[in-house]
Parts: structure tokens; sequence; C-alpha cells
């Protein structure tokens, strides 16, 4: 008896041994998590930072604490221990996705000095990423120009039209936008072959600033609601142009009152008349160099801060953001010109970007830029013709794009967004 109960136990030893394992399979953070963790302490060595975590892609938010937890113990296997905010070193861990992957992205912060690791976590299908902001790009054309049209400035008195040899004011009634009164920009010398512009809106919509190459022009309207007489002047000047445009109710002309709100002062750049693009020099700037550029864009972060998405003359678009100045993945088919919209889908401002090359077809698409990677959060929006230009409205709620059309005529169009 005691000889077949040994058997019955080496039987069923046995079986186990060849029944295959049911233990908990492993987390799916925790290889990212450790390849991270290995960068970050691979930068900063051992020591202490303060760790930061948001989630700007499609996982769950309940992901996040398994994901900050098992950081935690793999930095402290490398060395790197968690501190509180007043740490001078700073982690700051993104949870991104693309059209076809998602990315853990780590901005690091050595006392003054900033890397970027990043790590896959995985591939996904590009639908989901559409879905997760839903939104659709619609646009209207608002009025027609035989003279070339350099860019756009639409206010509560009117629309403001910059031209490669004067300004153009239009009002609008039941019939449409039609010009009302315009002045000559005076300028003597030659322009580029395809001449830029810029416009930037003050005090409510009730004066404007704009610039040629060699020239600077600016107007004012006793009323901003209605239109009127627009008093206008141009001089030559070689200061700096205005690359974005805050909302008019928060940007000043002159010296700000006393008791007034906060006032937003436009990002300025040295423009390059004789090559066509600015050289990278932002007036005042204190930050990190720029790399020569066509266009500039601010990308709300949050309440009180904000982002610059520049986009160079070789191509690259790169961000500016807390310092540092970082290549974002995901423009390679950007065009040169691109605006900020707010949509209120998603991440709430997108990106509306011209595609690259020389079609003659068009088309501008929206793309969340959570961190460094762009994604695609609509379909592209054929457009019949060639974008030269687009700005963002004072209300940021629309983007004004400015089309060469195939019998070189040139339109201003509206770009507004909707959430599906």
């Amino acid at each position: 008896m005691k000889l077949a109960k040994h058997l019955c136990l080496l039987a069923v030893f046995g079986v186990a041994l060849l029944m295959p394992s049911f233990a908990a399979p492993p987390d799916p953070w925790e290889k990212p998590a450790s390849e991270l963790a290995e960068q970050i302490a691979a930068i900063l060595g051992p020591g202490q930072a303060h760790l930061t975590i948001r989630n700007l892609s499609t996982i769950s938010n309940d992901e996040i604490p398994v994901i900050r937890k098992l950081l935690a113990q793999d930095l402290k296997t490398h060395g790197v221990a968690l501190a509180g905010a007043e740490s001078a070193n700073a982690i700051r861990v993104t949870l991104s996705e693309s059209a076809r992957e998602r990315v853990l992205i780590a901005e690091v912060d050595e006392g003054t000095q900033s890397q970027v690791a990043m790590v896959d976590v995985g591939a996904i299908e590009e639908q989901r990423s559409l879905a997760a902001s839903g939104v659709m790009l619609r646009s209207q054309q608002i009025l027609a120009s035989r003279e070339p049209v350099l860019a756009a400035l639409e206010t509560p008195s009117g629309m403001v039209v910059l031209e490669s040899a004067q300004i153009a004011i239009y009002a609008h009634d039941s019939d449409g936008w039609h010009e009302r009164e315009q002045i000559g920009s005076g300028l003597s010398h030659a322009q580029a072959r395809d001449p830029r512009g810029a416009l930037l809106g003050y005090a409510g919509g009730s004066s404007f600033e704009a610039w040629l190459a060699g020239v600077e022009c600016t107007g004012s309207n006793s009323s901003a609601a209605q239109p009127a007489n627009w008093t206008m002047q141009c001089r030559e000047n070689d200061d700096p142009w205005a690359v974005t445009q805050p909302p008019l109710d928060l940007t000043n002309w002159g010296p700000v009152p006393d008791g007034a709100n906060i006032r937003v002062t436009p990002i300025r750049a040295f423009y390059n008349a004789a090559r066509n693009y600015f050289t990278g020099v932002l007036a005042g700037s204190t930050g990190p160099d720029l790399p020569p550029f066509y266009t500039a864009a601010l990308i709300p972060r949050s309440a009180d801060s904000a982002a610059l998405l520049v986009g160079g003359i070789d191509g690259r678009v790169q961000l500016v953001e807390n310092g540092a100045l970082k290549a974002v993945a995901g423009t390679r088919d950007w065009g040169s010109d691109f605006a900020v919209l707010h949509t209120g889908c998603g991440a709430g401002f997108e990106v509306i970007a011209s595609s690259s090359g020389e079609a003659l077809s068009d088309s501008l698409r929206a793309y969340d830029v959570p961190a460094l990677e762009a994604v695609p959060a609509s379909a592209p929006l054929a457009i019949d013709g060639t974008i030269t230009a687009l700005s963002t409205a004072p209300d940021s709620k629309s983007v004004l794009a400015v089309v060469r059309n195939a019998a070189n005529q040139y339109e201003v169009d509206r770009v507004t967004a909707l959430c599906n």
C-alpha cells in the first residue's frame, strides 16, 4: 500500500511538471518602464529627482499609478530616488501616441540642462488615434482677389488684407465682403519671387500693424465694432515682425493702462528679406537659439504656459518648451505653413498644417502635438490650389488660409473644425 501511495504521488507530480503554467502574465508596462528608467538613469546618474506623469494618449488614466510605481522601483534600482518638487532635478514623463504606436517620453532636467528619453510601447491602428480627437475640418471662401494676397486679418470692424504693394480694408454686408479702402505701401525696392507679409491686430480690432520686406505699416479705426474711416500710414523699417497673434482683447497698443488685465506680447522675429525667411533671432529673447524658420506658432499647454512650434527652412519642425529646443516627430508630410486652432476636440488645440510638395491641389490636416510627436487628428481637407499663408484668427476658433489657384488668382478661406 505504501508503494502504491508513493507511485500515485510521483504520477501527480509528473503531470504537474508537464502541465502549462497559469501564473499571472507580466505587466505590459514592466518592460517599457524598465527601459525608460535605464535611459533616465544614464542621463541623471545616482541622485534624486521629482517625477511627474501626464497622459496625452488614449491609454486609461487607471494605468498611471501602475506606471508610476514601476518607474519608481526601476529608478531606485539604478540609484535614482524620487524627491519632492523642491528637487533641482526633474523627470516629466508623457504618455503619447502617433498614428502607428504609443510612446513614453521623459524630459529630464538636471539643473539647467534638459535631455529627452523615449521608449516605444506598442503599435496601434490609425483609426483609434483619429477617433480619440475626432476632428473634421471644413473651409469657406470669404473673399477673392486678382492681386497677390500675402496675409489676412479678420477683425470686428472689417477684414485687413495685405497685398504685395498695398493694404486693402474690406467691410462685410449682406452680399459678402467688399473692398472699402486701400493704401499703397510705398515699397520702392524689388521683392522676392514669393514675397511674405505679416499682420498683427490690436485693441479689440480697432488697430493693426503690418509688415512687408523693409516696410512697416500701421492702421487705426475710430470704431472697433463697425466699419469706419481707417487712418493708415507706412514707412521704411527693418524692425522685427510679429510671428504670433495673441487674442485681440489681450493685445495692447502702446502703454498698458493702470489696472489693466494681463496683456500678451506677441513674439517678434527678424526677417531676412534677401532670403525670404526669419533669421531665428527673436526680439528680446533669452531662450535657446532658433534655426532660420518660415513659420512659428504658440501651442497652449496650460492656463499660463505655452510651447513655441517652429518650422525650419530645412523642413524640420521643432518645439521650444521649458527653455529647450527639441525635434518633433511625425511632421515629414508637413509643408512650410501651419497655425494653431482652438477646436475644443481631443486635446482642445490642434495644429493645422499644409501638406508638403508643390502639387496644384494642396490639403490641410489637423494634428495633436501632445509632446514631441505630431499625431493626426483629422482626415486631410482638400484645397483647390496652393496654400501660401496660414494665420490664426484672434479668437483662435478659425484659421485664415491664403490660397493661390491654378489661374494664379488668390482667395482667403476661413477654416474651422467640428468634433465628431
